[in-house]
């Protein structure tokens, strides 16, 4: 059972130190809130979950549309338990739901006649055996992981159920996705089983922060509860097609339940498209992977630093076996301390990618991971008051950003700023 939590304002001091490792973002350290990018100045934290939304329909119309899009969908949504898994936590809010019983419950949804179901990495990570029910059955059946993406928290799993049981759902088209579209969410939260909860789109273009610490973009925001229990469930909308997959939530300060405070995530369908695809096709993921860590720029970091520019992102460590350092950039070389963080100066300041303007460290990543490995990227750069390109050729993500290191030993991860980019 889980979900996380995360805040998506900007501030001065969020400006600072967001990782990238080619789709890399932020480190987390605290376990528990490891949302992408984001941590509240109200201690807003992030958790992973199983869970759906529950906002109530405003009028009669709108409440025939969520029973007829659970008429239609719920049988083809799973309830998972996962069990044997090899835990030292007691606190079932643990992010990812990992209790000291070793059993983690979560949500799934099938794709297709054959038994494939989507669900989140997160729900059955080292888990020894993985169990599920179909809609309103009680008949529990046995299934097999075809394989995991840490990377963007999303696992394929093969259930071994009769055909007749197999209610596929339909994944949508998430770049149609606009903000106030209607959604309902079906799961499992704490446990109840076949709870559907309703709501809107909140915001799109959201980051967060998967088990390895890299960063999963095009995150669609909703307020549709999402609880402990909904993780790896689907988001639809109103045409019942998925959108996106639950997967964590913010949790307001003071918050000890971990329960929903109305701002959940869901990871978008035309990123599961990809990831499934490629593990069906031989169980594993490629990402791409430019191999720095950064910090945004703004006007009073430019003014601190005096960059030449108020845009942009300010190299902070290039690995030197990685793609950038391998290209050319470089990576800062003098130590800062500005409004209370340490930043390295002295790195290059990339301005553009593509050729696009980037703002802040989050539209770095995005490009980073709407590339393919093998994708050559050029990179607009600032140094010593000149510009200049490096073209970059994108290498392989490492599965782990913790294993990743400059020349001098130091870690690519980077302290999750208080408030994100």
């Amino acid at each position: 059972m889980n979900e996380t939590s995360a805040s998506p304002k900007r501030s001065v001091r969020s400006v600072f130190l967001a990782a990238l490792m080619g789709g890399l973002v932020v480190a987390l350290a605290g376990y528990v809130a490891i949302a992408a990018g984001w941590i509240g100045k109200e201690q807003t934290t992030v958790q992973s979950i199983t869970a759906t939304s529950t906002t109530p329909a405003s009028n009669k119309s709108d409440t025939n549309l969520v029973n007829q899009i659970y008429n239609r969908d719920s049988a083809g949504v799973g309830f998972i338990t996962a069990s044997g898994i090899t835990t030292s936590s007691s606190n079932p809010f643990d992010p990812y739901g990992q209790q000291g019983t070793g059993t983690a419950t979560g949500s799934g949804f099938l794709i297709d006649t054959d038994g494939h179901m989507v669900t989140n990495n997160h729900v059955i990570e080292g888990a020894k055996k993985i169990t599920v029910t179909l809609g309103d059955s009680d008949e529990v059946f046995d299934a097999e992981v075809v394989g995991t993406d840490p990377s963007t928290d999303l696992a394929l799993l093969k259930v071994d159920a009769p055909e007749d049981m197999m209610k596929p759902l339909s994944l949508g088209d998430s770049s149609d996705v606009k903000v106030g579209d209607p959604v309902v969410a079906i799961g499992n939260p704490f446990g109840l089983d076949r709870t559907v909860t309703t709501g809107i789109v909140s915001a799109l273009q959201r980051e967060i922060s998967s088990l390895n610490q890299y960063a999963i973009s095009n995150v669609i925001q909703t307020d549709a509860a999402i609880n402990p229990g909904n993780s790896g469930g689907p988001l639809i909308d109103s045409n019942g097609n998925v959108i996106g997959v639950n997967s964590q939530i913010a949790t307001g300060s003071g918050s000890s339940s971990g329960g929903n405070v109305g701002i959940g995530f869901a990871i978008p369908s035309n990123t599961v498209k990809d990831v499934v695809d490629q593990l069906k096709n031989g169980g594993t993921v490629e990402h791409a992977y430019l191999g720095i860590s950064a910090a945004t720029i703004n006007s009073q970091v430019d003014d601190a630093l005096n960059l030449g520019t108020d845009q942009g992102v300010l190299v902070q460590e290039a690995p030197k076996d990685g793609p950038a350092a391998k290209a050319g950039i470089k990576a800062g070389t003098t130590a800062v301390t500005i409004a209370g963080q340490k930043v390295l100066t002295g790195g290059d300041v990339i301005t553009k990618a593509n050729g696009e303007t980037l703002s802040s460290m989050e539209d770095l990543i995005a490009a980073v991971n709407d590339s393919k490995v093998g994708d050559k990227m050029d990179l607009e750069v600032l140094r010593d008051g000149k510009t200049e390109t490096v073209t970059v050729t994108l290498g392989k993500r490492p599965d782990d950003t913790s294993t990743q290191s400059d020349s001098s030993g130091g870690s690519e991860q980077t302290p999750l700023p208080e408030f994100g980019q």
